[in-house]
């Protein structure tokens, strides 16, 4: 008698609970998000993550607060993200370094790109810039890779960190091209532009998003792009891979969670996001900072990243770049 009571309140206890849950459940977000941007401000990740962060938090009708957590080429903020409590609250940017490069550049990776993180959607795919500053007497790839030999070793080009895609860019065009150039490393994009504004270093392979408005305000010069074709944004710059072919190196950020993300916050941050990039403003500004719009949904994004991972592993040993 007295177990047949206890099984009784035990189930009214769940009848009780059950709606709870699942009011829980339909209330997310019921507070603000912390949204991990794994480089400093000022660079190209930063400023696509800006806005992504911006108009999802219009979205979600909670604030949506930016965390730059830059350092060691976007690995710092990448492993804060794994390590956060798979409730949601807090999401964040993957990108081609941290699951497409690092896998092979790093002797032992402090997080499992394919255990760690629930994917939950690609939100944008671009080019690297190669930009250079207006000093350089090269107006196209081809008069730059004679300048090079001409003087090896003289010409320097900046990147966001040793093992960032600016900086693979950068080694596959010295390796493909024949040419002897000095990689310079920064702790970001948005110092690497600095100095190259200041006339510091001699170029970059910059993302689209931080460089391209520098080239249209007539600070920089824009003599290619990386991708394998023309960019429906930057369409009158022409591929690296027209001088040199094969050349093709495409950046790339995604929306993901820890690993455990609940099924119902998955499909909201999707939902949200399909939404907010499918607002007129949004386009507009990607297509102003060279950027696109890539397949959406989680589907295509784990099916995508391990490419990226076995495509970049050939370039980064070629390379010679190693994290110990």
């Amino acid at each position: 008698m007295i177990r047949r009571r206890s099984l009784i309140a035990s189930a009214a206890v769940a009848a009780v609970a059950a709606p709870f849950t699942a009011r829980g459940q339909a209330a997310y977000p019921n507070k603000s998000l912390r949204f991990i941007v794994p480089f400093p401000p000022g660079g190209g990740t930063d400023t696509i993550g800006r806005i992504v962060a911006e108009n999802l938090g219009r979205i979600l009708g909670q604030t949506v607060l930016v965390d730059n957590r830059g350092g060691a080429g976007g690995t710092v903020g990448t492993v804060e993200l794994a390590r956060a409590a798979p409730d949601g609250y807090t999401i964040g940017m993957i990108t081609v370094g941290s699951h497409g490069i690092h896998p092979s550049l790093y002797a032992k990776l402090p997080f499992d790109p394919y255990k760690d993180f629930t994917p939950i959607s690609m939100f944008a795919s671009l080019p690297n810039l190669l930009a250079l500053h207006p000093s350089v007497p090269a107006n196209s790839v081809a008069e730059l890779i004679a300048l090079a030999k001409k003087e090896p070793g003289k010409y320097t080009f900046a990147s966001s960190g040793a093992g960032t895609s600016l900086h693979l860019s950068g080694e596959m065009f010295k390796q493909m091209a024949g040419v002897d150039m000095l990689h310079v490393p920064y702790k970001g994009g948005g110092p690497a532009l600095q100095d190259l504004l200041a006339g510091q270093v001699h170029m970059i392979f910059g993302n689209a998003p931080s460089t391209w408005p520098l080239v249209q305000g007539g600070k920089l010069k824009a003599i290619g792009v990386t991708s394998p074709q023309r960019s429906a944004s930057i369409p009158d710059v022409p591929p690296i891979g027209d001088t040199i072919p094969g050349y093709a190196a495409t950046s790339w950020y995604g929306l993901a969670g820890p690993a455990g993300l609940p099924e119902p916050i998955i499909q909201r941050l999707d939902a949200a996001l399909r939404e907010l990039l499918a607002k007129p403003d949004v386009i507009k500004r990607y297509a102003d900072l060279g950027t696109d719009i890539p397949p959406l949904g989680r589907a295509y994004l784990e099916k995508f990243y391990p490419e990226e991972i076995k495509r970049w592993a050939p370039v980064v040993k070629a390379s010679g770049a190693r994290v110990e």
